[in-house]
Parts: structure tokens; sequence; C-alpha cells
């Protein structure tokens, strides 16, 4: 396992799925794991220690409201955690996931997590494709490719356009 995905609540796994998606297209395995934070820390820092001892090189966690997963995450590991805010369609008072982005790029100094834009788990999964193309050949060929195609397909979309 190379990527370690978690996630606060079920209510979270429509945001999250897209990151095993673009991981998915990668070959990169992942695992996923639906642990909240706040209701089962016990639990939490005993599959952190399981991550860590399987040799996973990154993680990625998703949360809404105060958003505490990926910052706990963090404080209990040093691989690289990434962290997706998620705008919460719930009655709790959501700030539209202003809340979720506020928890994660205000963390303490020493406790750091990487943050993408809110319910943006594409951003997530390939950042952590970049850190892990630093470590594996074979991650970093694909990553050149995939970065290669995408600028063909723009290039391809701006002449398309000027010629309209």
């Amino acid at each position: 396992m190379k990527v370690a995905i978690f996630f606060g609540s079920l209510s979270d796994r429509s945001i999250m799925k897209i990151t095993s998606e673009v991981l998915k297209t990668f070959n990169i395995s992942y695992k996923s794991y639906v642990i909240s934070a706040h209701r089962l820390p016990d639990i939490l820092s005993e599959t952190i220690k399981k991550v860590e001892s399987e040799g996973s090189d990154v993680i990625i966690a998703g949360a809404g409201l105060s958003a505490h997963l990926p910052g706990i995450i963090s404080s209990k590991t040093i691989l690289p955690v990434i962290g997706v805010p998620i705008h919460c369609n719930n009655n709790y008072g959501s700030l539209g996931g202003i809340d979720a982005l506020f928890s994660m790029i205000q963390m303490p100094k020493d406790v750091p997590v990487a943050t993408v834009g809110i319910n943006n788990s594409y951003n997530a999964a390939l950042l952590a494709i970049h850190i892990l193309a630093i470590k594996y050949q074979n991650i970093r060929e694909l990553l050149l490719k995939f970065r290669m195609k995408k600028k063909k397909k723009l290039i391809t979309e701006i002449k398309q356009n000027l010629l309209s």
C-alpha cells in the first residue's frame, strides 16, 4: 500500500471516491478507512500505526465541519498528510466548507497538513502522486506522461477555439 485514505464519516465518501479513482489511473495501491477523529480516537491511533507498518508513503484525509482528522493524523505520524476540507450538507450550521478549510490550514507549527481546496480530492490525489513520484520511477514516468497529455489537450483546445 502506498496511500492511505481516511475520511471522517460515510457522508464524505462521494467526495473522497474521486481520490481513489485518480490513484487507480496511476496504478497506485491504496486502502480507505472511515474513522471519526472525535468519536473513535483510539481506533484512529491504532490504524495510523497499522498504516505506517504496512509501508504507506502518504496519507490523504478528508473531513468536514471542525475537520480535525488530518491534523490529528499528522500529530501521530511523520508521513506526509494531505487534507481535503469537505463542505457538509447538513443542519449543523455548516459554513460551506470554510470551517473545514480553516481547521486544516491553521495548523499549529510543527504539525503540518498540506491542504487542497474545498472538496478537491482530485488535487489531493495528484499531490500524493507527485510525492510518490520522488521515490518511485514508474509513477514519475506515468506522471510525466499525464502532464504531457494534459498539455497537448489544452493546446489543441486553444487552437480550435482560436480558429472558430
